[in-house]
């Protein structure tokens, strides 16, 4: 068994298992009770703006439930500059509902016009510092630290390091943390051939906020595609396994964009990978072994 990682004093400010807040299910979760998530996540971006009815709803979400945000248009390695009114934007949603987390993706999703879409940036040197530099950037405008996901990609131009080197030299540069998103680890190796677990060990773990974990779709034997509208298979369960004996029990959300089931069948897969969590915690505690 590899050393266990403790992660830095950085940890999420949210504890235990969550769920992605999508609109379907925002009826289920208001009269949940003993089968409530631990926490929820939400993109800036879908809700910032809102008003009227719909806005007075969220905010009784945010003031029953902890929350974390999650990013998807700050285009952190894309071409144009940091655009500063939309950071404080999302400044204002943080501190109007009291929420502590803020993640995106290390990728860039714009150049004059959103791409809609996470392109991958180049694993360079240039490119390092240059989204370092954006990535500081951002953390004076919002006044807080953030964490940036390790994101799936299909192809790899211009390459001059291995993206574990890159992932962690941006961490290192910029001063920030990781969202380790272990559903986009595996679909990476299956795609780019490499071992999973390795790539974790590579990573700066100590820099872990907190995880994510999903499923996608199996194109075929070498190819998988990131769709976060499946159940979570077997392998990346087991990689899931395998990050909590290198972390111990961080906070894990489920992401389920597409295909969302019934509040029971969704809150059943939360359940499953709470009890992965669980038993890192009774390892970690002392109250379970392994053989």
């Amino acid at each position: 068994m590899r050393q266990l990682i403790s992660p830095s004093r950085h940890l999420a400010s949210v504890q235990g298992t969550g769920v992605g807040l999508r609109r379907a299910l925002m009826g289920p979760l208001a009269d949940a009770d003993a089968d409530a998530p631990d926490f929820l996540e939400v993109a800036p971006e879908n809700w910032m703006t809102l008003g009227g009815a719909l806005g007075r709803r969220f905010r009784g979400f945010t003031e029953r439930y902890a929350f974390v945000t999650h990013g998807l248009s700050l285009d952190i390695g894309g071409p144009r500059p940091v655009d500063a009114d939309h950071v404080r934007g999302i400044r204002r949603f943080l501190d109007t509902h009291g929420i502590a987390d803020y993640s995106e993706h290390l990728s860039y999703t714009g150049d004059h016009g959103h791409l809609y879409d996470l392109m991958p940036i180049p694993f360079t040197e240039e490119a390092v510092d240059y989204v370092a530099a954006r990535v500081r950037q951002v953390q004076d405008l919002l006044n807080r630290r953030i964490a940036l996901e390790n994101v799936s990609y299909y192809a790899a131009p211009g390459a001059q390091m291995s993206e574990a080197e890159f992932i962690r030299a941006v961490l290192e540069r910029a001063d920030c943390d990781l969202l380790l998103d272990v559903n986009n680890v595996f679909v990476n190796s299956i795609n780019a051939d490499y071992d999973p677990r390795a790539f974790i060990d590579q990573l700066p773990l100590e820099r872990v906020r907190y995880l994510h974990v999903a499923g996608h779709w199996t194109e075929d034997d070498n190819l998988r595609i990131d769709t976060h509208g499946a159940d979570i298979c077997d392998e990346v369960f087991d990689l899931l396994d395998y990050t909590y004996a290198r972390l111990g029990p961080v906070p894990t959300l489920l992401e389920r964009d597409f295909n969302i089931p019934p509040w029971p069948e969704l809150r059943a897969e939360m359940d499953a990978v709470e009890r992965r969590r669980s038993a890192a915690e009774a390892r970690q505690n002392g109250l379970l072994t392994t053989a």
